[in-house]
């Protein structure tokens, strides 16, 4: 495994006064996750919040521009502006064992894993923390290490399962079946759903709670087929009274907007930023040109007309030369000098919910109640219902260009939804053209991670 397990875990640097609603008090800079962190409520607290400004601290690191904009490229959402090696690899499906952001995705992931299963260790050992503080914050760190091992085992395929400190044993862990990865994801959701209390701890949205757990397991129980209860934990967020579907697009990606699940509050608002997403996509200044830029083939026409997401979501520049460039436009500040920090890195929102309903249901021949979740979103975009008659087939075409419109540029959802439902060479094959074969709908094992550790196979196609 990698040489990260035999780092002792740092509370993150970044809990600055920008990151208040966090914890209350920070940790010293390099307090060690030891026993002596979790003997207040305060400093057991910092310990567990720390991994989310670990996660979102700088651009281009894992809980921004790459698990928005990275996988983006890999399906037909997004581009560069120009050549860029270790984006190339992403676009051209190119992807090697030794790319950068292979390696460090997979890297930086084990690490907040780490993180996650010193807290998990120290807060089942403690005994001076109030027992509703110990409590939400074992239940977050169960959730973080559920939702950390859904994005590896969907990059990655079968993947190290890793839920303790020890080192000599996690650096010798071969890669675990799928499924059994899911067994203990859906585990691990459903302690944190019994831990993590209804209401978020602060108010805000910067930490999960118990609706965020039973969203993401909504979002397992249909990746893994088993519809019904992704259906049952879906209804369960959609009758919850703390979240809505919002009518104004421009709401949805603000701060503790009432359509967030959960949200990253940014930590490094130097220079007037806002998220780290805004400031990368958004233009200089309004002739200026894009960096990141949505595919004008595949992506922008797929929009029907009128529809408000096109409109509010996407940025659009017209060069001197003429030619039409858009981008990602769900976050519209790229800096600011009020001083005000609007808006919250979105990392699970209401709307993936009725997206999720909609297709377990139809998955289970609920075809009427299935297209009224579409048409919910739908309407909220400013379209018409689908047509009544659609049968099974048309309708889950229907749930997957609803989810590639709705959710484009946002932690993956289209790479992984072509990949799930076995629809990635049918659909990215004509795209990618040559460079494509099948074996692309995962990375390849990290180089890196292979010299530590020998008993990690390498993924098909990529030896």
């Amino acid at each position: 495994m990698k040489r990260t397990y035999v780092l002792i875990v740092t509370v993150s640097v970044m809990l600055l006064a920008s990151c208040s609603k966090y914890v209350d008090t920070p940790l010293p800079k390099n307090e060690l996750v030891s026993d002596l962190v979790f003997t207040s409520d305060k400093t057991a607290t910092a310990a567990v919040t720390g991994l989310y400004s670990r996660m979102n601290a700088f651009n281009y690191f894992y809980a921004n521009v790459l698990m928005n904009y990275l996988t983006a490229m890999q399906a037909d959402d997004l581009y560069y502006f120009s050549p860029f090696a270790n984006y190339d690899v992403f676009r051209n499906t190119s992807l090697l064992p030794n790319s950068q952001y292979v390696e460090s995705m997979w890297r930086d992931q084990y690490a907040y894993i780490y993180h996650t299963n010193a807290c998990i260790e120290g807060l089942n050992a403690a005994t001076g923390l109030t027992p509703a503080v110990k409590d939400q914050l074992l239940g977050e760190a169960y959730f973080m290490r559920a939702f950390l091992h859904f994005y590896l085992v969907n990059m990655y395929g079968d993947v190290p399962l890793i839920v303790s400190t020890d080192y000599e044993e996690n650096n010798v862990k071969p890669r675990e079946q799928t499924s059994l990865v899911y067994a203990r994801i859906i585990e691990d959701l459903k302690e944190a759903k019994t831990k993590m209390g209804a209401d978020y701890p602060t108010g805000t949205r910067v930490r999960p709670n118990k609706g965020a757990a039973t969203a993401l397991l909504a979002r397992v129980y249909l990746y893994t087929k088993q519809y019904g209860l992704a259906e049952q934990e879906a209804t369960a967020v959609l009758q919850d009274g703390r979240y809505e579907l919002l009518d104004d697009l421009n709401t949805v990606f603000l701060a503790n907007s009432r359509e967030a699940l959960f949200q990253l509050q940014p930590v490094n608002v130097a220079g007037g930023r806002n998220t780290w997403e805004g400031f990368t996509s958004t233009p200089v200044t309004p002739t200026s040109t894009p960096l990141f830029r949505l595919d004008t083939t595949h992506l922008i026409p797929k929009f029907e007309t009128g529809d408000k997401r096109r409109a509010n979501w996407t940025g659009h520049v017209v060069t001197a030369a003429g030619a039409n460039l858009y981008y990602p436009y769900k976050y519209k500040i790229r800096t600011t000098t009020s001083g005000t920090v609007s808006e919250y890195s979105m990392v699970m929102r209401v709307a993936e919910q009725y997206l999720i309903r909609a297709e377990a249901r139809i998955q289970q021949d609920k075809l009427d109640l299935g297209r009224q979740d579409l048409d919910s979103i739908r309407h909220r975009a400013g379209l018409l219902p689908l047509n009544a008659t659609l049968g099974k087939p048309a309708l889950l075409l229907a749930v997957e260009q609803e989810r590639k419109v709705e959710l484009f540029c946002e932690w993956g959802h289209r790479w992984f939804d072509l990949k799930r439902t076995n629809r990635s060479t049918a659909v990215l094959g004509p795209i990618k053209g040559a460079n494509w074969q099948p074996e692309d709908t995962l990375y390849p094992i990290s180089s890196e991670a292979r010299r530590t550790n020998i008993f990690l196979t390498q993924n098909d196609g990529y030896n």
